[in-house]
């Protein structure tokens, strides 16, 4: 593990059980958890409880110390809310953000960001709250859309904050705050940078040739940014498809894999520290990953992820695929214990082998669906698997027996 991500949880001790942020302790999708099912019955592994409630929306989850944390939307605004993983009993509920709606569903998308005693969460108008993770009191919020002159995306603010040390890293937008690092104590802004809109996609952090860095894919652009104070390191075009850039970024061994749908491709490219700053190399750039709105994961030398609608495993040096089905339809993956942890748009629950040999899918069920896409990806914590279908949140045991 990263050792300055692993600090940033030292207010409350981090176990290999949580979920602390998006995508997991390290943003990659991977949970460390091993001693799980290696198979499920046909009706899927034992329904611990079904909670309704958390309103309308596409945020995932995150989850520490027995309790889960995520955003929902209903009678007008937007709220983040604390769930208790043993009954599935909302804790608290904290409103954020106005009401957002859209054709293709209304409500958050973006994770909160556990800090031991505080969270971070960004509603689709562009609310960044800070709330104490016991209660849920607001500690301090920022509008903004309001403080950085800008406007929220078409489909809604999407990201999960980034908190790195001192500094939570959010892309509001506009014009001289593209990327922006605040203090998580108290908000202010430490500083801004580049011109670009905003996209879908949630950054991260990583350590490179002496400099601490974070990659982002904006609405225009892959970047890479100097995390002290926001100075450009490098700048990659040809992977934005100015419509939705969505994915995470892919940091490993010295490269970044940057992914976009809507015809556009993935590309891989190597960072080269020079004399204070970093060159951006193109190794690759095809079309045999075109992640929409879900992020591959990165399993050893080969990259997983829906190619569109397609799950393909794709190597991650260079671009070749080794495979690609049709799976459980479009969707989202996790991995853990040797495993792929699918999660179809249409609510279909797929658990496949992670190798690059073929497909081999093991087992899969159905959940019931509503009027619009499963788009939260999978979230595992704890020897559960969290799903979640709008207003409905499933917990499934899914330890070894």
């Amino acid at each position: 593990m990263n050792m300055k991500m692993a600090a940033l949880f030292l207010a409350l001790p981090l176990l290999a059980i949580d979920w602390p942020q998006w995508r997991g302790v390290e943003r990659n999708g991977i949970s460390p958890e091993t001693g799980l099912a290696k198979s499920w019955p046909a009706a899927g592994p034992p329904l611990v409880w079904k909670a309704r409630g958390l309103g309308a929306g596409y945020a995932a989850f995150s989850v520490a110390s027995g309790v889960l944390y995520t955003q929902g939307q209903r009678g007008g605004r937007e709220f983040v809310l604390a769930i208790d993983v043993k009954n599935g009993q909302k804790v608290w509920e904290t409103p954020t953000g106005a009401a957002f709606e859209e054709s293709r569903g209304d409500g958050p998308r973006g994770t909160p960001t556990l800090d031991g005693e505080r969270l971070y969460a960004m509603a689709a108008d562009g609310t960044l709250a800070c709330l104490e993770t016991r209660t849920g009191k607001k500690i301090w919020t920022v509008d903004l859309m309001k403080r950085f002159e800008t406007q929220a995306n078409y489909w809604g603010m999407s990201e999960s904050p980034l908190l790195d040390g001192d500094r939570l890293i959010v892309t509001p937008g506009g014009r001289g705050a593209s990327v922006v690092a605040l203090n998580k104590m108290n908000g202010e802004t430490i500083w801004k940078s580049q011109n670009d809109e905003a996209g879908y996609s949630s950054a991260i952090a990583f350590d490179l040739g002496g400099i601490r860095q974070i990659a982002v894919l904006t609405g225009e652009a892959a970047l890479g940014l100097d995390i002290k104070n926001g100075a450009l390191l490098w700048r990659y075009n040809k992977v934005s498809n100015q419509t939705a850039n969505v994915a995470t970024p892919i940091f490993h061994d010295g490269h970044v894999f940057v992914s976009t749908d809507y015809g556009t491709g993935g590309a891989l490219l190597k960072l080269t520290p020079q004399g204070g700053t970093v060159k951006a190399t193109e190794v690759y750039f095809n079309q045999e990953m075109k992640n929409h709105y879900s992020t591959s994961v990165l399993v050893g030398d080969y990259l997983y992820g829906f190619s569109s609608s397609i799950l393909t495993a794709m190597k991650f040096q260079t671009g070749q695929v080794a495979w690609r089905d049709r799976s459980v339809g479009k969707g989202s993956v996790t991995y853990a214990d040797g495993k792929l942890y699918l999660f179809g748009e249409t609510g279909v629950v797929g658990l496949a082998e992670a190798t690059p040999t073929a497909y081999k899918e093991i087992s899969r069920f159905q959940i019931q669906s509503g009027e619009y896409p499963t788009w939260t990806p999978p979230v595992i914590s704890d020897g559960k698997m969290y799903l979640r279908e709008q207003d409905n949140l499933y917990c499934y045991d899914i330890k070894a027996r």
